[in-house]
């Protein structure tokens, strides 16, 4: 790269130019503030997330263990529900932590653009909107594993027998047509 600035000395002089200018960079740095904010606060989200996620899979193993015991009792019938929660808090806790990637993707493009010609504004724009978007869905899945959490007992032992009745209906229908990919 040093061999380069040296035999391309209007290279170099454009590229220091172009980030000299301490009014440049302070722009750059307030437009990168609130996708920081952002970060920040989703990290917070992931936070919680993520001790949800572990107190189901805990809540699984327990119940897993009582089952294999044959202690679990009617408690045994949660376990569709535990595993639906499961998979909401895993996605919620995937998207969200590609929502918190694409604004890294976002701060470093808005940093590079100090570096080069080409406009990259539309591209940091479709960032944060893939950005905005993985958030919403991520939250969205976040919504569902509550509701299924702060649902009574019996409400998820149904949910759970109607979880089962899907599953034996599609494994069904698959055995049914056996050209069906399983």
């Amino acid at each position: 790269m040093f061999d380069l600035l040296a035999t391309e000395p209007s290279l170099a002089t454009e590229l220091i130019e172009r980030t000299s200018s301490s009014l440049r960079v302070q722009g750059i740095v307030q437009l990168s503030l609130a996708p920081v904010f952002l970060l920040a606060a989703i990290g917070a989200v992931l936070n919680v997330m993520n001790a949800r996620l572990m107190w189901i899979v805990d809540g699984i193993d327990l119940l897993e263990n009582a089952m294999h015991n044959g202690t679990a009792g009617i408690d045994a019938e949660q376990m569709p529900a535990l595993r639906r929660r499961q998979d909401y808090a895993q996605n919620a806790v995937n998207l969200c932590t590609a929502s918190a990637l694409t604004i890294c993707l976002i701060v470093s493009a808005l940093f590079i653009s100090a570096f080069i010609k080409p406009q990259i504004g539309t591209f940091v724009a479709i960032c944060w909107i893939v950005t905005m978007a993985l958030l919403f869905v991520g939250l969205l899945f976040f919504v569902l594993e509550t509701r299924i959490a702060t649902s009574s007992a019996r409400d998820r032992r149904k949910l759970s027998r109607k979880i089962l009745r899907q599953h034996q209906q599609t494994a069904s229908s698959q055995s049914d047509n056996p050209d069906s990919e399983a």
